[in-house]
């Protein structure tokens, strides 16, 4: 079996791979992909960030991105520019308005050109926004690319948290380093007075995080900014720096710089 599996390639160009992944849809995945994005580049790394949501891809919305990719001289895709990152998308390729109807092989053969058929330049993290579940594209991914780690979004409910751990389940048993854990809408800040009310709870995601021996990345808060940056196109860590969310996404940046240079030396 192990002799008909992939090699695992390293992307050209590309010096680290970051998945980011959610065991359920509708818990914030593709905003924390693309505020990560942003924050490491304010580290002054060069990202490029690839939504891997073929059926649904949001990126280019999140990323203010309408046009679609030119092709360099060796006829490879040259990622859209914004915010100083680079994108790629099947929202970029497609209509808007067009849904995608395709049955799996297609789907992996969108998803290996996106990958292979870049130009990526020379790129320090290529942060990849994975669709929900653990299904064929994350799959494919972890068989076919080197990845230097997954990091996985949850929200403070048993629904999220009880698919959490079946994501970390899954990158363990493909030699995938888990960074750790984000938890996302963790607490909501009263306008008025200040208070921070812990909406869906939180001392159970930290226990979780402990059973399963991954780290607690950070807790990123429940902001209305964060929604309204995001249908305008302008990523939080940009329009609100100063916010508390922008500060925790900064955060969870430089714990996984921290650890992939670790891991590197």
């Amino acid at each position: 079996m192990k002799r008909g599996l992939p090699k695992r390639k390293q992307i050209e160009g590309v010096k680290h791979v970051l998945l980011v992944s959610s065991g359920k849809g509708g818990v914030g995945k593709s905003t924390v992909a693309v505020n990560l994005s942003v924050a490491l580049a304010n580290l002054n790394h060069r990202v490029c960030l690839l939504d891997a949501d073929i059926y649904g891809p949001s990126i280019p919305i999140m990323m203010n991105l309408s046009e679609s990719p030119v092709l360099d001289e060796h006829d490879r895709m040259l990622p859209l520019q914004n915010y100083g990152i680079g994108v790629m998308s099947m929202g970029s390729l497609v209509s808007s308005q067009s849904a995608v109807v395709w049955r799996g092989p297609m789907v992996m053969g969108a998803l290996n050109k996106l990958i292979f058929s870049t130009n990526w330049g020379n790129t320090d993290f290529l942060v990849i926004d994975t669709p929900p579940g653990t299904g064929d594209i994350h799959l494919s991914l972890t068989q076919t690319v080197s990845i230097s780690g997954a990091l996985v979004v949850t929200t403070p409910q048993l629904v999220a948290r009880a698919d959490v751990r079946k994501g970390v389940d899954m990158f363990n048993k493909l030699g995938v380093p888990v960074l750790g854990m984000v938890q996302n809408m963790s607490s909501y800040t009263c306008s008025n007075c200040g208070h921070i009310n812990q909406v869906f709870g939180h001392d159970e995601t930290v226990k979780m995080a402990e059973s399963l021996n991954i780290d607690m990345l950070g807790d990123v808060p429940l902001d209305p900014k964060i929604a309204h940056s995001c249908d305008s196109g302008v990523p939080l860590v940009i329009s609100h720096p100063e916010s508390r969310a922008a500060k925790v996404y900064g955060e969870i940046a430089e714990k996984i710089c921290s650890q992939i240079i670790d891991s590197d030396s």
